[in-house]
């Protein structure tokens, strides 16, 4: 069974310079290298330099060499020695068992909350609490986790939107940004070239983003962020995962709905009897 860095380097192949394919070639050749070598020497094995052994690691989704170590040495622990064979009755997903699926699920989620520090949940829900106005942006599948994040605040508090360029006019929607606003950006792989652009203006605004995405992502986040929540997203095929970005979403809502209780109890009161009047439900 393929373990998870072989899928990404299999999954992102196409991808990878000259130089990242001598290491990726070493690994396939022989995956159990990651445990028994360290990165300066996977480098020399592979005649690149140490540099470009860590970018190799960081475009695959890692923060470092030491996140790939511990990964496969939780999946040799879950192999030995009590694997056995895999079962043929359970269903399989993109190749892939429903229980190998869920064990990668829990994984990225495990890992993220564990990494998370304590200390940025109450700053984000402090920032959210204080924004004239809060904003959602993603790009792709990232854009309907964004609607999701829209439509769940948006019972939390007033002044949501959904920033989406809706027939193309960013700048209709943009020329209602301010300052203090919260930009949440929603971002994985592949990014378009428009969200430069859009980010310049967010900081000549002065609006203060939180950016939820990928490791491979968070240090160039980190630049023009307020605050960076990254994710494990590790995968099995050629689907991403939002699992834990959604997860993520809902831990700062809660943290929100903490901080402000009562006005949030006040605005669902609010939405429900408007609700009840237009006999919506």
């Amino acid at each position: 069974m393929a373990s998870r860095l072989i899928l990404r380097i299999q999954e992102r192949s196409a991808r990878l310079t000259a130089s990242e394919k001598k290491i990726a070639q070493i690994l396939l050749q022989n995956q159990s290298l990651i445990e028994t070598h360290t990165a300066t020497e996977l480098a020399a094995l592979a005649g690149v330099s140490k540099a470009t052994t860590a970018r190799f690691f960081r475009s695959l989704g890692y923060a470092d060499f030491e996140e790939v170590r511990l990964q496969a040495r939780e999946e040799r622990n879950r192999r030995e020695p009590y694997v056995g064979p895999e079962s043929g009755y359970e269903p399989a997903t993109l190749g892939r068992t429903i229980s190998d699926h869920l064990d990668l699920e829990l994984h990225n989620m495990t890992r993220t909350f564990e990494e998370m520090r304590s200390d940025l949940l109450p700053e984000v829900a402090t920032m959210l609490t204080t924004a004239p106005r809060v904003w959602f942006l993603g790009f792709g599948d990232e854009a309907g986790v964004a609607a999701v994040g829209c439509s769940v605040f948006s019972r939390l508090r007033h002044g949501v939107h959904l920033l989406r360029g809706a027939g193309q006019s960013w700048a209709a929607e943009l020329s209602m940004t301010g300052p203090r606003d919260v930009l949440v950006l929603l971002s994985f792989e592949p990014r378009p070239r428009v969200l430069r652009p859009l980010l310049a203006h967010a900081r000549t605004t002065r609006m203060r983003i939180v950016t939820i995405t990928d490791h491979a992502y968070a240090a160039q986040a980190d630049r023009f962020s307020e605050v960076v929540l990254p994710c494990h997203v590790a995968s099995y095929g050629i689907l991403p995962t939002h699992a834990t970005m959604l997860s993520v979403l809902r831990l700062i809502a809660v943290a929100y709905l903490g901080r402000n209780a009562e006005a949030v109890s006040q605005r669902i009161a609010t939405l429900s009897a408007i609700e009840e009047e237009l006999d919506l439900f």
